[in-house]
């Protein structure tokens, strides 16, 4: 628990009548959080799943002289709304909407989906397209109850953004790379007509001849085609539709020769086209969204709410508590912030105080040496975690919502800073898919306090034991499939000198595989028994320097004299964050290193080879040798 204040906000830079955001009030704006049932990833998987049911199980595409496969620009529009639709499931409901009604339509007019409306995979995918409607229909609802339940925290007293706030500007760079994506898209339409255009000039004055198949190559793609005493050879991405002894019709211009059904290739330009117009859609929609929600924090005055903030030290968020959470025990919401400037792009004293500008000068190589020595600390993960601060949020927060908010600057009292938020907001719900339960506050290289740890361990007679959990051993079945995958990809085609230096490579990852399976930590009377992929290590406590866990999801051990014993990976904090989890790894570490620095509290007994732990690394390596010897043989 944190129990150092937060940085306070001066006075003077609070606006008149803020209401502080209560528990009592935060807790009910939580508790009108989207439902479970409603997360986009429970959408987006049958959307997934039955779209490709749907396309499997439909009939192949059949190309005759009578209807030749040519281009299909309307389709193709709405194969691209598909995956522009599950991307603003998860980003954009409202457009989201409109995408679902766009693949709908789509798939109503087409021939192919109408004749096949009764079948089970149709069904299916109604029933998808459906639950996918409730989801976001119910998300902008509850968005519409947070924010009157925000406004209803705030009061009636409004205030405009501060003047640094005006001058951020959203969607710059999305509408750049949009114009860059649709233009490429436009470029690849142009050369697709171009490829249609000569192909219709040139045929013009042809007229189709009919030959007997003499040779269908299903491998290279190409058939024979014998019309009168000459043979043509064929391209063609069907050609088991062209079996020997059967007719086709060509096109045939000296050594010009195509299909009737197959008159020309645009398969590539067609790809261009259509991630060109999904990656450009999908920029200009972001850009047009950012750009629309940072205006509205720019009309008129907006409500605010005094609250806590503070950075997490891992990915950047701003996770914001309550106004009377001052250790940050139950955080509200989080989103990614940018700091503005003014106009001018310097951002301005609050204090006035220009006396000392002419110093600014003259300490700027102690400014610059400081600052590099904070980016060297960052980099090695020692720098310390970012405090929490009193701030003023302008704008009523909601799920999707963008805000800006008003703190002071880091630690210093005096300075302050305005930041606008970049991503929308989102619940701090626990569980899964809530978005996380809050930053820890501290950084790889600060610890719980000893006594904290200590506090909640009791003597005991007994070894005390650290072991792999549900997440490591999903780490290392991970990592087994990975090994596995990969060994049989090098050598399912024999054995190489090419191959030989992966294959080295992937078997060293049977020894992360192994200590994420069945890694242990045990104490005993006499030390630390730390059992790895391969051995089981004794350290005795007079040899044990310290306990810690590092950024790499691994335990270390540091021994005298500078040596190390590492278990690594022990885990996965991520994933055990994200299941409403403590990470087992960091506290493994924590309380090991508690029984180091209080030797009242470590265990009477010595441990038995039992608990001491079972390296697994000898059987999986035979596994994986028995493993590659199928690849080889089979």
């Amino acid at each position: 628990m944190n129990t150092a204040s937060p940085v306070p906000l001066p006075a003077d830079r609070v606006p008149p009548g803020t209401a502080d955001w209560r528990s009592s009030d935060a807790r009910r704006w939580l508790a009108a959080a989207p439902g479970v049932w409603a997360h986009p990833l429970w959408a987006v998987l049958p959307l997934v799943l039955t779209a490709v049911w749907t396309v499997a199980a439909g009939p192949d595409p059949s190309c005759t002289p009578a209807e030749p496969c040519g281009t299909d620009w309307p389709g193709l529009c709405v194969s691209a709304a598909l995956p522009l639709t599950l991307y603003w499931v998860v980003r954009q409901p409202r457009l989201a909407l409109l995408g679902l009604a766009v693949v709908l339509l789509g798939h109503l007019v087409d021939g192919a989906s109408a004749s096949a409306l009764g079948e089970p995979r149709w069904f299916a995918f109604v029933v998808a397209l459906a639950f996918t409607t409730a989801g976001l229909l119910h998300r902008l609802a509850v968005a519409g109850r947070q924010r009157a339940l925000a406004r209803e925290a705030a009061g009636p007293v409004l205030h405009p953004v501060p003047a640094a706030a005006l001058a951020f500007r959203r969607g710059r760079v999305s509408f750049a790379l949009a114009a860059l994506l649709l233009a490429v898209a436009v470029f690849g339409f142009w050369q697709a007509q171009q490829v249609v255009g000569a192909f219709e000039r040139r045929a013009a004055g042809l007229t189709p001849v009919s030959g007997r198949v003499t040779l269908s190559d299903e491998d290279d793609l190409v058939i024979d085609v014998a019309v009168g005493d000459r043979v043509h050879r064929v391209e063609t991405y069907v050609p088991e539709q062209y079996p020997v002894g059967s007719r086709a019709e060509l096109l045939v211009d000296g050594d010009w020769v195509r299909l009737t059904a197959e008159p020309y290739d645009v398969t590539g330009w067609e790809v261009l086209v259509f991630l060109g117009l999904v990656g450009g859609l999908a920029f200009l929609a972001n850009g047009a969204d950012g750009r629309t929600r940072s205006r509205q924090l720019h009309r008129g005055p907006l409500p605010v709410l005094r609250v806590l903030v503070r950075e997490d030290h891992g990915d950047g968020r701003t996770w914001v508590y309550a106004a009377d959470d001052p250790a940050a025990e139950r955080p509200l919401l989080h989103f990614h912030s940018l700091h503005t400037f003014e106009e001018d792009g310097e951002r301005r004293d609050p204090r006035g105080d220009e006396e000392g500008s002419g110093d600014h000068d003259a300490g700027g190589d102690d400014e610059l040496a400081e600052g590099l020595r904070r980016v060297g600390a960052v980099l090695r993960g020692e720098d310390p975690p970012p405090p929490l601060r009193e701030a003023v949020l302008y704008g009523p927060p909601y799920v999707g919502a963008e805000l800006a908010f008003l703190a002071p600057d880091g630690e210093d009292h005096a300075e302050v800073s305005v930041e606008c938020s970049v991503t929308a907001v989102r619940p701090a719900v626990p569980g899964p898919f809530g978005g996380d339960t809050g930053p820890s506050g501290r950084s790889g290289a600060e610890r719980r306090p000893v006594d904290e740890v200590a506090a909640e361990l009791e003597p005991s007679a007994a070894p005390r034991t650290w072991g792999a959990t549900g997440p490591s051993r999903a780490v290392g079945a991970f990592l087994l499939l990975v090994q596995g995958g990969g060994v049989w990809a090098l050598l399912d085609g024999g054995v190489s000198w090419l191959s030989v230096f992966p294959l080295a490579g992937l078997f060293l990852v049977v020894t992360a595989a192994s200590t994420a399976l069945n890694w242990r930590l045990t104490a005993d009377r006499g030390g630390l028994w730390a059992a790895g992929a391969w051995r089981v290590r004794r350290v005795p406590w007079d040899d044990v320097l310290a306990v810690r866990h590092d950024h790499g999801a691994g335990l270390v051990v540091a021994r005298e004299g500078d040596t190390e014993v590492v278990l690594s990976p022990v885990g996965w904090p991520w994933l055990e964050r994200r299941l409403g989890r403590e990470p087992y790894g960091p506290r493994a570490a924590d309380e090991a290193e508690a029984l180091l620095n209080r030797p009242e509290l470590r265990p009477l007994e010595e441990a038995t080879a039992a608990r001491q732990g079972m390296p697994v690394g000898p059987v999986v390596a035979l596994a994986s040798a028995l493993w590659g010897a199928a690849a080889l043989l089979l």
